[in-house]
């Protein structure tokens, strides 16, 4: 899988990210809304990159990260998951980016490619996300790629020793992108906080 859009490449992770991949995902502020707990150990980081390298699309039910990385420079960015469902005809998103390079339209751009992968090439229906709503950042973010908002979980979820709500997005195939609206998808940009979904 390899993914173009005006300033950057999703791609496969390779060996020479995996510095840069365990140093964002140790960063307290980046893990704070995530799956994952900082200091990020390297050998998970070895573990996730395997599989990541597996058949796309994945088995309904698996996660696969996929990395995002600067086009110029082939610089890894950050990385974007997804989670068929075990309809197989659904996704749950997430978007993760390293703190340096928030606030730039990166994350809206590579969501915005990678829905439009899951759509066009591989035929999904719908795709979702959930995230905490003390995380306006990344409800931005959502509605910034036209997701709707389809509802709140009161305390729903067990989240870091302790019980948190959940705020769950959509959109479906046949409604609007709104990049495709304007032909640009930087033009969304993507605020500070930019880590969407709870991906492992």
């Amino acid at each position: 899988m390899q993914i173009h859009t005006p300033r950057l490449t999703l791609r496969a992770f390779l060996p020479a990210d995996l510095d840069t991949f365990v140093a964002y995902r140790s960063d307290p502020e980046v893990a704070r809304w995530q799956g994952w707990e900082a200091p990020y150990p390297p050998e998970s980081a070895r573990t996730l990159f395997t599989r990541a390298s597996a058949d796309l699309p994945p088995t309904p039910g698996e996660w696969r990260q996929v990395a995002v990385a600067r086009r110029s420079d082939d610089l890894l960015l950050g990385d974007c998951a997804f989670r068929r469902s075990d309809d197989g005809q659904q996704a749950e998103l997430g978007v993760t980016l390293a703190s340096a390079h928030h606030g730039q339209g990166y994350a809206s751009e590579a969501l915005a490619a990678l829905i439009d992968w899951l759509f066009d090439e591989v035929g999904l229906h719908r795709v979702f996300a959930n995230c905490d709503p003390r995380n306006p950042g990344v409800i931005d973010l959502l509605r910034r790629v036209g997701m709707r908002e389809e509802g709140r979980f009161v305390a729903s979820l067990w989240w870091k020793e302790s019980w948190v709500d959940e705020l769950w997005f959509a959109l479906l195939r046949h409604e609007p992108r709104p990049w495709r609206l304007t032909g640009d998808t930087t033009t969304a940009r993507s605020p500070r906080g930019a880590t969407a979904g709870r991906s492992p």
